[in-house]
């Protein structure tokens, strides 16, 4: 792949972590019927976390010393929260719908960003903001529809996830990706396990092939994730998140006999345009300060 352009080849991991993120919400599906969500979450971490160990060996351990150990802690418990929020949510609500509403993610991080963190967010944004929590609403339809408990699980998922991604922003200062990524799945797995002992059934043989594959699915998009950052601004990479609809629209449509929700469509392409434009001015801005202009009026 080095003979392609960065931006051909963030395009291909940016779909690739798409594609293992929608496989994942189908695996969760697949199992919700035998193996209980938080149960899953557990093994999700755990054979995720197994998985990342030959690749920290490779890169040497010594990436894994830290003088942050308690927020990597935090950034566990924020992370469990979310990942249980969404197991089950998936688990109630179609995989569209679900997917669309996980848009939100960057409009909880840019809202948690101006409110907690004191960051900046001048007019043009929180314009954006308004106009992609109105696509959450084109979703949910509050009034006309009936609102489900699997829709607030997910938005809570969103909102723990945006927590998440602003500890990992904090972080990413002063650690290595990949010690972020250890830390979390060795604190996830005891901390997911509270939650799973409660419901716990034994799986049969057949399921830890699924279960081990949440692991290896679940990290390896990750990893994807990160090569498509490090190759371009998250702007450039923005665009091809949205095969993540497309992906878990069809794995709905074709193995769970989902109707295709034109409302969920709607709402995720206006959810969509509003990030994206949030994410493109941010780092327009990002490029004016670090040439000395003027900040955005």
């Amino acid at each position: 792949m080095e003979s392609f352009s960065p931006t051909t080849r963030a395009a291909f991991w940016m779909v690739f972590f798409c594609f293992t993120m929608a496989c994942l919400s189908g695996m969760i599906r697949h199992l919700s019927g035998t193996i209980p969500a938080l149960e899953m979450v557990f093994f999700r971490n755990f054979f995720g976390w197994l998985f990342m160990l030959p690749l920290v060996a490779r890169a040497g351990f010594s990436i894994l010393k830290t003088k942050r150990i308690k927020l990597h802690g935090v950034r566990a418990l924020l992370g469990t929260a979310a990942m249980s929020c969404w197991f089950i949510g998936v688990t109630l609500i179609p995989l569209s719908e679900a997917t669309a509403l996980g848009f939100t993610v960057p409009l909880f991080t840019t809202l948690g960003a101006a409110l907690i963190l004191g960051e900046t967010v001048r007019i043009h944004r929180w314009v954006a903001l308004m106009i992609g929590f109105l696509g959450a609403l084109v979703i949910i339809r509050p009034g006309i529809e009936q609102i489900e408990i699997g829709t607030l699980i997910v938005l809570a998922s969103a909102v723990f996830i945006s927590s998440a991604v602003l500890m990992v922003k904090h972080l990413s200062s002063s650690e290595h990706p990949m010690t972020i990524v250890f830390y979390m799945g060795l604190f996830m797995s005891p901390l997911s396990l509270i939650g799973a002992v409660s419901v716990w059934v034994w799986p049969e043989p057949e399921h830890y092939i699924w279960l081990v594959g949440m692991g290896v699915f679940a990290s390896s998009g990750q990893i994807g994730m990160a090569k498509a950052m490090k190759l371009v601004d998250a702007s450039v990479s923005m665009p091809f998140n949205f095969s993540h609809m497309i992906f878990a629209s069809f794995i709905g449509f074709f193995f769970f006999n989902e109707a295709i929700d034109v409302w969920a469509w709607v709402g995720a392409v206006i959810i969509f345009t509003s990030t994206l434009y949030i994410v493109r001015r941010e780092a327009k801005l990002a490029k004016q300060k670090s040439r000395q202009v003027l900040p955005e009026v």
